[in-house]
């Protein structure tokens, strides 16, 4: 019996290459302003169209300041990125979302919410975090630039079929642990390389239990670990994500398009190439403590001794000694966004822990929505008004403070506390120190100035 995996493969498969890769048919292609411009320049120096524009999606998210859109981009490289994105869209005839588009927002936050990104497809982009939209029971991964052109040209790529491997979570996930906990807790165990050259698909009790925001975030950090992406088999949790949603089949069609969905899951005797297995009482809420996501340990943990010279070099980056507790960590910026974090369920968690406290004094932090419809429904449930008695602004939407590609840029030797998904040397900008946490350990930092465990806050 196949796996999820190889079942939405399989049926988009249009040739295998003796000897060679496989020709690989693309549903949906989402295009941002930082790796596609060399896509549309080649498709120029070729004389070349889109083959299928109706199945391109186009919007900036790095390089967009989280306010003032409504001005123009101060920094020059990135108002020539933004600028370039939009005549390129035009140009080539595609759906294009700009900055203060009621649509717009960090692209894998806006394609599961608007209904583009369906069970059962395949889709790329020229990010490596597209492994996002597996969440919905679809195959995605990232691209590079080359691969961007030829999907334009051909609404095809030429792929190595990946292995397969199951990570299964049994049991209940505890209070106060979370999605992302989950995610840096099997990335602790299996390092940031232990899926190098498979598909994940990811199953279990604890899986199964999660809110369609928390798969996303999930498979988000799939990438994290090596592989080329992470999936969830769809289920009732996801039919009711997407029922009404804008570009959701509707009527007839939708019902036709759940009776095949429901069909996408892998067998019981379906065979992995690897299996995993975790126990989700065994996880607490997490937070990094190195300079990759691997380097997780339980908030309430010391930081352990340095297998490496990459492990000494990163303690060393940040500041930080064997045997230190994480637990009253000084943070100096808190942020809360991204395509891991932004989401509503996200802010929703964030405001619980911060209602009736204030924001640490001298901390900076930055609250930025993943797209203006999750903005929009911040506004509807009150959540700004809670946010703003407890001293925080709500930003506007963009990548913001995950990558150091906009105005949002963490200090050299600043402590964040971040919602994001990698804590490289330099990541939030040059010089910068960065601790990956939950909405909910974010927001106990936010409101203590250090790094504190969030079930003291949970009600």
């Amino acid at each position: 019996m196949n796996t999820l995996f190889d079942k939405i493969w399989d049926k988009h498969v249009v040739q295998i290459v003796k000897d060679g890769p496989t020709q690989l048919y693309i549903d949906r292609l989402y295009c941002h302003e930082v790796t596609s411009p060399q896509a549309f320049a080649g498709l120029r120096r070729r004389g070349l169209k889109c083959f299928r524009p109706d199945h391109i999606y186009c919007m900036p998210d790095h390089n967009t300041p989280t306010h003032d859109q409504d001005k123009p981009i101060e920094d020059p490289i990135s108002k020539k990125q933004v600028d370039t994105l939009a005549q390129n869209a035009k140009d080539f005839g595609l759906s294009y979302y700009g900055m203060l588009d009621p649509r717009n927002g960090i692209i894998h936050v806006v394609g599961p919410e608007r209904g583009l990104t369906l069970p059962g497809m395949t889709i790329v982009c020229g990010d490596s975090h597209t492994s996002t939209h597996g969440a919905m029971g679809a195959v995605a991964f990232g691209i590079g630039t080359s691969e961007v052109e030829m999907v334009m040209a051909s609404q095809c790529i030429l792929q190595q079929k990946p292995k397969t491997m199951r990570i299964t979570v049994n049991g209940r996930l505890g209070r106060g642990v979370t999605a992302k906990d989950l995610a840096l807790y099997i990335m602790s165990k299996i390092t940031t390389s232990g899926a190098t050259g498979y598909f994940v698909e990811y199953a279990g009790e604890a899986v199964r239990n999660l809110s369609m925001e928390g798969r996303l975030t999930l498979c988000n950090l799939s990438i994290e670990m090596g592989s080329r992406g992470g999936m969830v088999a769809p289920d009732e949790t996801t039919f009711a994500y997407l029922k009404g949603r804008e570009f959701a089949p509707k009527g007839a069609d939708w019902d036709k398009a759940v009776a095949y969905w429901k069909t996408l899951k892998s067998g019981n005797d379906a065979v992995f190439d690897k299996e995993v297995t975790f126990d989700a009482a065994d996880i607490q809420p997490m937070i990094t403590y190195g300079t990759n996501p691997g380097m997780g340990i339980a908030i309430t943990a010391r930081i352990p001794a340095a297998q490496s010279s990459s492990d000494k070099k990163a303690l060393k980056y940040m500041d930080f000694q064997e045997g230190d507790a994480m637990l009253g960590k000084h943070v100096d910026y808190v942020f809360l966004g991204a395509c891991t974090n932004g989401r509503i369920e996200d802010f929703r968690a964030f405001a619980s822990v911060v209602k009736g406290h204030h924001k640490a004094e001298g901390l900076t932090a930055w609250l930025v929505p993943g797209s203006w419809e999750v903005k929009k429904q911040i506004e509807a449930e009150g959540l700004d008004k809670v946010l703003a008695e407890a001293g925080f602004e709500i930003r506007q939407p963009g990548c913001s403070a995950c990558l150091a590609m906009n105005d949002d840029k963490i200090p050299a030797g600043k402590y964040s506390v971040s919602t994001s998904n990698r804590n490289f040397e330099g990541r939030q900008g040059p010089g910068s120190r960065t601790m990956l946490a939950s909405p909910l350990t974010a927001a106990a930092a936010a409101i203590t100035g250090v790094v504190t465990d969030p079930r003291t806050y949970l009600k």
